[in-house]
């Protein structure tokens, strides 16, 4: 439920719009910005000793990982001609190779985000292209997916530096709105990955029983699953907002007429919060004990020092 304005005499709902200006979003200032994070970024990874986030296959690179016994049709250059002299043994050389993992960043896109002129979801979209213009700077294949109830679309996976203005028009010109679905959000990704990689959720996850299913089921598929949780801080905590006496609770997510009229004391808005609190800890310590990395996300916090809180700490790329 979302507060609604404080009601005098005749009552007011208030009501927030679908309509969230991102036409300015994605300007000359963002993208030397995203220049700078990535070079920042990209010393962070280093310095855990990955430039590049891989996994090792079995192919023809230049790692030697075993042997095989020899079968008509090999390539008889990679016959091993010493274990052969030693052992008279006709045996194979097999090698590593590296197979780079995919990037997929998941925007909720749904009502919850939408409130206040859209702060959340504009917040976020700007991590998910910090997020895409790193790995695409590292040469990773990059895709993004938005999603709610009602909407789903899809950027395929992308690869180099210069592709990260197709993810500007996707993230500007994404449908919005909708309630959540966070399972049936990412029931879509793991269907339409090829195959499994990184993968990042970018959600207030106030469907709490929808976020466990979803990202189980891309952990099940064997995704690498990274969750940041997206707030606004009156949302933790709207004690100080001086909003008290009778008020009306809107769901932003729900029909017109779900509604609740309530008389907000400070005693209420502290159990408020404190439930709030109870929430947030619940779902950290669920993707936690899951193995998932989790990252708290607050609107006031700039971008950039939540993204490097990211790599520094080893959630995405390594």
């Amino acid at each position: 439920m979302a507060l609604g304005e404080r009601i005098g005499r005749g009552r007011r709902q208030q009501k927030h719009t679908k309509q969230v200006d991102r036409s300015n979003l994605f300007d000359e200032e963002f993208l030397r910005q995203l220049e700078l994070l990535q070079v920042v970024a990209r010393r962070l990874i280093r310095g855990r000793q990955r430039a590049e986030r891989k996994t090792k296959k079995v192919g023809s690179g230049l790692e030697f990982a075993d042997h095989r016994e020899y079968s008509p049709g090999d390539d008889i250059r990679a016959v091993d001609w010493g274990v052969y002299a030693r052992l008279g043994q006709t045996l194979v050389r097999l090698f590593e190779e590296d197979e780079d993992l995919p990037l997929r960043v998941v925007v909720d896109v749904s009502d919850s985000m939408l409130t206040k002129d859209g702060q959340k979801l504009i917040y976020a979209q700007k991590i998910a292209a910090a997020l895409a213009y790193v790995g695409l700077a590292g040469l990773d294949r990059v895709g993004l997916t938005a999603f709610s109830s009602t909407v789903h679309e899809t950027l395929p996976a992308i690869r180099g530096k210069g592709r990260i203005f197709r993810v500007f028009e996707f993230l500007k010109n994404t449908k919005i709105g909708g309630p959540t679905s966070i399972a049936a959000g990412c029931k879509r990704v793991a269907a339409q990955a090829s195959q499994p990689g990184v993968t990042v959720v970018l959600s207030d996850f106030y469907d709490l029983e929808g976020a466990f299913e979803g990202l189980n089921m891309l952990r099940f598929r064997k995704h690498e699953v990274v969750a940041i949780q997206v707030l606004d801080p009156i949302e933790a905590n709207p004690i100080d907002t001086g909003l008290r006496g009778d008020v009306t609770l809107v769901d932003v997510e729900g029909d017109a007429g779900n509604s609740r009229d309530v008389t907000l004391s400070a005693a209420l808005l502290e159990a408020y919060a404190q439930a709030h609190e109870r929430f947030c800890a619940q779902l950290e310590n669920s993707c936690r004990s899951r193995g998932m990395p989790f990252f708290r996300a607050s609107i006031d916090e700039p971008f950039e020092d939540l993204v490097l809180r990211i790599f520094r700490l080893g959630g995405v790329l390594r």
